[in-house]
């Protein structure tokens, strides 16, 4: 991540605004600070520098004199990961003191995977000013992605085609207006190969394993790992009888809706009277954090050269899930679960977003971890190995 001197930004403060820097006096208008981080992050012209938008600062390089505070800085952070924006830019906020005063920095870097929308929009800089971009120029955005650097979740599958493969209408009816703005929609007259190129769900005519997963008619055609194995032990061991086990396939959302459904009838509730009329019902394990933690497990895990899934085993005394892949990037063992955010499967973490399954970035630890302990559950436990991570939930006490 690029860190500019205090001299830098200084020069960016006092020079006219231009394609790498926007000023603000403050960090009221969220909107159009997401806008153009947006727009940094397409780097419309190439010049494969970051783009700064410094908070705190009058258009004419005045000090609005604005408080920048660690509430402000986590706001301005938070725009990062809270899915507005996808897929998600590289970017830093920090407060620095610039000749007395006192301004929030974002720096955003160039994506190597344009083009970048916010709100189902593509936003570019074009001198001062941030506008939606014209179809001409997001498709130069769309012919300057690194293809060899691709995760492989947005990699072409070779022999593939859209037709025979994807399911279109479910593209077009379901997921298509979830993931872009209903007036850029209507107004969208490309063909459908060409939105979804646009969308990373295709290069050219072939469709990525990404949009395979999560639109193909038979994703396990492609990706033989991608299901979830559930089981249900009457004792504790791997080895005891299994009472129940399922197998959920098909395409992504119906994976994440069976397996929804499939938890809340495991969970155990038990009823107790607190006091006429009122009872108290307590389940063995919070729904949210099994939900969340097995939406973990399917959205990091790793899908090439694998035919493991993701497995949910269910034991009287513990629950493990147990997802394919190490940990990935920059996350480690120290920093799991604290915020820290890296992605193996950029373009599933996307598709899961659109379909409800992820309303924020790197939080469903936190909000699992939270959930356990208000039902009463011990901290969960994880395991990090290089082939696997499991997180162990245990039932509340």
């Amino acid at each position: 991540m690029t860190r500019l001197s205090d001299e830098e930004l200084q020069r960016l403060r006092l020079e006219p605004e231009s394609e790498l820097v926007e000023r603000k006096p403050s960090g009221g208008d969220r909107s159009n600070i997401r806008r153009n981080i947006c727009a940094f992050a397409n780097d419309l012209h190439g010049y494969g520098r970051p783009g700064v938008i410094l908070i705190g600062v009058e258009d004419d390089g005045r000090c609005a004199q604005l408080g920048v505070d660690d509430e402000l800085l986590r706001t301005l952070a938070q725009m990062r990961s809270d899915g507005s924006i996808l897929p998600l830019p590289s970017m830093s906020v920090e407060r620095r003191v610039l000749d007395g005063c006192p301004v929030a920095v974002i720096v955003v870097e160039p994506s190597a995977d344009p083009p970048v929308r916010y709100q189902g929009r593509t936003w570019v800089r074009v001198g001062p000013t941030v506008r939606e971009a014209t179809p001409d120029e997001e498709r130069r955005l769309l012919e300057r992605r690194r293809a060899g650097n691709l995760p492989f979740d947005m990699r072409p599958a070779q022999g593939a085609t859209l037709e025979e493969d994807l399911d279109l209408d479910y593209l077009a009816q379901q997921y298509l207006p979830r993931a872009v703005a209903a007036e850029v929609l209507e107004r969208n007259g490309r063909p459908l190969a060409e939105r979804l190129w646009s969308l990373r769900l295709a290069r050219e005519r072939t469709p990525v394993f990404g949009s395979l997963l999560g639109f193909g008619r038979d994703p396990q055609a492609w990706l033989p790992g991608a299901y979830v194995q559930f089981l249900r032990f009457d004792g504790p061991a791997l080895t005891d009888p299994v009472r129940d086990q399922k197998l959920l396939t098909g395409r992504l959302e119906d994976v994440l809706r069976r397996l929804d459904e499939l938890l809340e009838l495991n969970v155990s509730v038990r009823t107790t009277i607190a006091g006429s009329p009122r009872e108290v019902r307590a389940p063995d394990y919070p729904v949210t954090a099994l939900q969340q933690l097995a939406r973990n497990a399917i959205m990091h895990r790793t899908y090439e050269g694998t035919s493991a899934p993701v497995r949910l085993h269910w034991y009287p005394d513990r629950i493990e899930i147990i997802s394919p892949g190490g940990l990935y990037g920059q996350v480690t063992p120290e920093n799991f679960g604290q915020g820290a955010t890296d992605y193996r499967n950029p373009l599933v973490a996307e598709i899961m977003h659109h379909l409800g399954f992820a309303q924020r970035f790197g939080v469903g630890i936190p909000l699992a971890r939270r959930a356990l302990a208000e039902n009463g559950n011990p901290e969960p436990e994880f395991v990090f190995q290089p082939t696997y991570v499991i997180a162990i939930l245990r039932p509340a006490r």
